[in-house]
């Protein structure tokens, strides 16, 4: 589909849904005219027309919290699109990550599972603040000054305590416990090599795409 075949409203405009592209995260909903489109489309970079105040923006232009266009697809009817994103820092004026922040209720009392889906991009945030300022005390920012070598070590012995729970009989919550901590010092590692976490789940889609592709 191309612009021309979109479908705006009375006012000219489209609604927008912007989502993290690692992770499926609704990040925000906003709207866009024609040129907001095509701003968006040939800057790579989101583009949003403001209804309040009558004017185009450009998303971080005065936070620096830009968004990276991966994709962007229209629905059946042309009438919205779904904008995936690589986000700097956070996309809520409130600075929480996603403007979807605020639960109307509960139906369970179990956790949160919009936060546990993001739980490793939190993660991510976490180790690279504690990289760039360690507080005293800190687990993260002392296994960080150990160097590579002393967290490498780290996810070794992990990952045995992993296959210990799992071929010990010790039932699936020690497992589940286990991989936690795999994946934490696993998050950890890559802060501690610079690498982002979209790297890795870019490269597990890129792996699944290339099955699919072979049947």
């Amino acid at each position: 589909m191309t612009p021309d075949a979109l479908r705006f409203d009375a006012a000219g405009l489209i609604p927008a849904v912007v989502q993290a592209a690692e992770t499926g995260e609704v990040l925000m909903v906003a709207w866009m005219n024609r040129a907001a489109v095509d701003q968006t489309l040939a800057t790579g970079v989101t583009h949003f027309w403001s209804r309040t105040r009558g004017k185009p923006w450009r998303k971080g232009e005065t936070s620096g919290h830009t968004q990276h266009v991966q994709r962007v697809y229209a629905d059946c009817d042309g009438d919205t699109l779904l904008v995936q994103v690589h986000q700097d820092g956070v996309a809520c004026h409130t600075g929480n990550r996603t403007c979807f922040f605020q639960r109307l209720r509960a139906t369970d009392g179990g956790a949160d599972d919009g936060a546990a889906a993001t739980m490793l991009e939190r993660l991510e945030r976490i180790v690279a603040d504690r990289k760039a300022s360690p507080p005293a005390g800190s687990y993260v920012a002392s296994l960080l000054a150990g160097g590579e070598a002393v967290v490498s070590r780290k996810v070794g012995e992990e990952a045995i305590e992993v296959i210990t729970a799992a071929l010990g009989g010790e039932g699936d919550a020690r497992v589940v416990s286990e991989v936690a901590d795999l994946w934490f010092h696993t998050m950890v590692l890559l802060g501690q090599r610079g690498i982002p976490l979209r790297d890795v789940l870019e490269e597990l889609a890129r792996r699944h795409a290339e099955r699919d592709a072979s049947g």
